[in-house]
């Protein structure tokens, strides 16, 4: 494992030969040419006869076009927030939606909301990140100080910490009349996504490039302080930075689209038990079939009982579930064969 660190270290001079060698190869040239097929149909996906109509172009462009780039961006970001998060706490069962992060945000979005009646999107997506912050700081400091001896407890306690988070914001908003608020951002979907509600979603590419940037660090972070600080890698800097960058994704889409559960445990384990664990070589898989799975179920729920909509994050939350349930079984099949 040391060998491996240390060609982590070796390959910051070469970033981009390294992801030369690993990531332009027949099976991602086919992935990436999959999605797209995939927002081409979800452009042309919906109720309204864009080609039918005189003013059909004009609302393709208001509407199916920011709600497919909206599409992608958001299963990039969810993703890849996933990814660095099992890849800091060494936990393939840890996400926003089993730490309590994404609960965190919506906390944040509701003292937002107590404060500016009518707050901007600026201050909602303020809001949102600080609170994702602060939730998942204090949720991988409880990781340090507490030694587990079982990785099934670490996401059953981020999901008794959410729990307790969203009954805080239950009661805030019973509290203060403001549940109509909590109910929107609960139900995540991209209805409402059109021209001047979604731009601030391109942030997540600055996002994206910064975590590719600092890819071997985190990997490095993730064998441990220890190890980490013994190859001249500060620890305490490069979890910080990875929880602000987490905090950033996350906060931006709880702000514009809600909750999203689930999409950052299933794509990076499922690229993780097919490519390994680096993260500079797994990102762009993970943005992309990212894209992808959220793509594939915002066209589902476009169309299940069309003409109406079903909520996206109902269709997250149940295929996310049964890969949750899947992956429990997975670490408790080598205790029983011990």
């Amino acid at each position: 494992m040391l060998k491996n660190a240390k060609a982590g270290v070796e390959n910051f001079s070469q970033p981009q030969l390294y992801t030369q060698n690993k990531l332009w190869t027949k099976s991602f040239i086919l992935a990436v040419i999959v999605v797209a097929m995939l927002g081409i149909i979800s452009l042309f996906t919906g109720v309204y006869d864009i080609r039918g109509q005189e003013d059909g172009m004009q609302m393709f462009f208001t509407t199916r076009v920011p709600r497919t780039a909206a599409l992608m961006l958001t299963g990039a970001a969810m993703s890849m927030a996933g990814l660095v998060m099992q890849l800091i706490t060494q936990n393939r069962l840890v996400e926003p939606t089993t730490t309590g992060t994404i609960e965190w945000a919506g906390l944040g979005l509701l003292i937002v909301y107590l404060f500016f009646p009518a707050p901007t999107l600026v201050l909602r997506m303020t809001g949102a990140i600080s609170f994702s912050f602060i939730g998942t700081m204090i949720f991988f400091l409880f990781l340090r100080r507490v030694k587990l001896r079982s990785s099934l407890v670490v996401p059953i306690i981020g999901i008794m910490l959410g729990a307790v988070i969203s009954s805080i914001s239950t009661f805030v908003g019973l509290l203060f009349q403001a549940t109509q608020n909590i109910e929107t951002w609960f139900v995540g979907s991209f209805a409402a996504v059109q021209i001047g509600r979604y731009e601030y979603l391109w942030i997540i590419v600055i996002v994206t490039l910064l975590i590719f940037v600092y890819a071997n660090r985190l990997t490095l972070a993730g064998l441990g302080e220890d190890v980490a600080t013994s190859l001249g890698v500060n620890y305490n800097r490069i979890i910080l930075l990875g929880t602000g960058l987490i905090s950033i994704a996350v906060g931006i889409v709880a702000a514009v689209i809600g909750n999203l559960p689930f999409l950052g445990l299933i794509v990076p384990n499922i690229v993780s038990m097919i490519r390994g664990d680096d993260l500079r070589s797994n990102l762009p898989w993970v943005c992309v079939l990212g894209m992808g799975t959220i793509t594939l179920c915002d066209i589902i729920s476009r169309t299940i009982i069309m003409p109406f909509e079903v909520p996206v994050s109902l269709i997250l939350g149940t295929a996310g579930s049964a890969v949750f349930i899947i992956l429990l079984l997975r670490q408790r099949k080598p205790r029983r064969l011990r």
